[in-house]
Parts: structure tokens; C-alpha cells; sequence
């Protein structure tokens, strides 16, 4: 009987995964632009009187960049556990979201120096994962979930050919 919080017995889960997502993808500028043109259309910052100070320096594009990555590989992982897609994502998503909250006190210096709600957090941090997700773990997306962001992705970019 497995114990609650261990890793299954075999192989390595990253060995399972295509070598692509076992390591870090190379994104273009182009994508960045459109990973952020995303994000930022998927949050709104609080009136400043609804959220104390940020008792933490904001998330910069380094920062960005790395959580993303990590949420991406989140649902990569899940999937090739079996775990089922919105589950994965959802998953994915709420860790990163609550990560920016306490470490950077909701606060995303490419976005403003507003805090963000929790619930705005959640869905970029989604979008982020499911961009990272087709990128690195394509077959573990749903290929209508494909084709969707795809299209986002050239709405986002008018004119990049995509």
C-alpha cells in the first residue's frame, strides 16, 4: 500500500515525460510577449485600499519566467501520473498563484505595483500553465485546449504569421 505523500515505486516520472518537457524550454521573445500580453489580460489589480502594503519585493520577469516554468512542468508531471487535465492545471495554477501572494505580496511588477487578487493570480497563473504545458508536454494537452490557445496566441501577436 502506497503512503500518503510518496512518489509510486519505478521509474523516474521526469524519464516518463517526452525529453523535451524533462527540460527547460527556450521561449522567443515573441512567445514572452504573448505569455505576458495573456497573463496581463487575465488580471486586474485592487483598489489600493482594499490590500495592505506588500511586505515583499514584487515578482519580476526572472521570477515570471521560473513560475511559469514550474507550473508548466506541474501539469506535465500530473498528467504523466494520470491525473486528469483541468485537475492538473487547477492544481498547477492555485500553487503558483498562492506562491506570488506570500512571497511577493501579490504583487507582479510587469503588471503594476497594485497587489493582484488571489482569484486574478489563479488565472494567469493558468494561462501560464497551459502555455508552458502545450510547449513542453503537448500530448498530455487536450487538443481542443491546443487549438484554442494557438489561436489566442495569434490573436495576441497580430501579424507574427503564427
Amino acid at each position: 500500500m502506497q503512503q500518503h505523500g510518496t512518489l509510486p515505486r519505478g521509474p523516474n516520472v521526469l524519464t516518463a515525460l517526452p525529453r523535451s518537457a524533462a527540460q527547460p524550454a527556450a521561449r522567443s521573445t515573441a512567445q514572452l510577449l504573448a505569455l505576458l500580453g495573456l497573463f496581463l489580460g487575465a488580471v486586474r489589480p485592487l483598489p489600493a485600499s482594499a490590500v495592505p502594503a506588500a511586505p515583499a519585493p514584487p515578482a519580476g520577469e526572472a521570477e515570471m519566467i521560473l513560475y511559469s516554468g514550474i507550473a508548466a512542468m506541474n501539469v506535465c508531471v500530473a498528467r504523466s501520473a494520470g491525473v486528469g487535465f483541468d485537475q492538473a492545471v487547477a492544481i498547477a495554477g492555485e500553487t503558483i498563484a498562492r506562491l506570488i501572494q506570500s512571497q511577493h505580496g501579490s504583487v507582479i511588477s510587469l503588471v503594476g505595483s497594485q497587489p493582484l487578487s488571489l482569484d486574478d493570480l489563479r488565472k494567469g497563473a493558468i494561462n501560464s500553465a497551459l502555455l508552458g504545458a502545450v510547449e513542453a508536454c503537448p500530448d498530455q494537452v487536450p487538443e481542443a485546449v491546443r487549438k484554442d490557445l494557438q489561436a489566442s496566441l495569434r490573436r495576441a501577436m497580430p501579424g507574427s504569421g503564427r
